[in-house]
């Protein structure tokens, strides 16, 4: 492992990188205990506060672990999916705010993702995954649900339709489409959309599942798609009509 004292990025990122890569590359094993603070100082000819940083650097990634005792120090960890859901969603709420993405970008994007995991939900679905959709079918149609809880609601029954595939490298990946695309459809278009409209929509799709018709899921997330794209382009156009009034 190198880093290049000359390049004026902070050497504790470039510690950090060096080390990530030959996690990734295979040449630090999951368990395997890094070197210590003094051997790393030496190794990168930089000072311990510096091996410090870049080592809270990998662990915030949660790519390192570390033990304290005589057997202690800072171990490769084994990086779940779980653990990296968090920073897939931060990841992609950043992308979509900071790139001024577009409401129909997104939800394209969202709605194509989602689609491709109905076949898989179909016919992989337990009895805890209807249960959730079902549940939060139910929460939806309360009269007193507040518009924050109406969202959350929204948010954990797709991600619901998304674990029912059984496939953790898709649910990873659209952690991302359903917990930071969703709620940015969710801001838009909540003052406008009808509930029974949304509750109508959940309940086809929940009931395609159950009876593993994957063709019906898809239509009512095709469905689902145009009114979401209707409603955020009609709440738009009133936003431009108030700005220029």
């Amino acid at each position: 492992m190198k880093i290049n004292p000359e390049n004026k990025t902070d050497l504790s990122a470039q510690i950090a990188q060096a080390i990530r890569d030959a996690i990734v590359n295979g040449d630090m094993i999951v368990d395997q205990r890094l070197p210590s603070e003094a051997e790393l100082a030496d190794q990168f000819n930089v000072s311990r506060p510096t091996v410090r940083e870049a080592l809270k650097r990998l662990a915030a990634q949660s790519l390192i672990r570390t033990q304290r005792g005589a057997f202690g120090g800072a171990f490769v960890n084994r990086l779940s999916y779980e653990e990296a859901y968090g920073q897939q969603i931060t990841t992609s709420t950043l992308l979509l705010s900071m790139n001024a993405v577009s409401f129909d970008v997104a939800c394209e994007a969202r709605y194509a993702l989602e689609r491709a995991c109905a076949p898989l939900a179909a016919e992989r679905r337990s009895p805890d995954h209807l249960a959730t959709m079902r549940a939060e079918i139910h929460r939806q149609g309360q009269p007193g649900l507040s518009d924050e809880s109406f969202c959350a609601s929204d948010v954990t029954f797709h991600r619901a339709l998304v674990d029912a595939a059984g496939n953790p490298v898709l649910s990873y990946q659209l952690a991302g489409a359903v917990e930071a695309m969703q709620p940015l459809m969710n801001m838009i278009t909540f003052t406008a959309r009808s509930r029974e409209e949304i509750l109508r929509l959940h309940t086809r799709i929940a009931d395609a599942i159950e009876t593993t018709n994957a063709p019906a899921a898809e239509t009512a997330l095709h469905e689902l798609e145009a009114y979401t794209l209707m409603l955020g382009r009609d709440v738009m156009a009133a936003r431009r009509i108030k700005k220029s009034g």
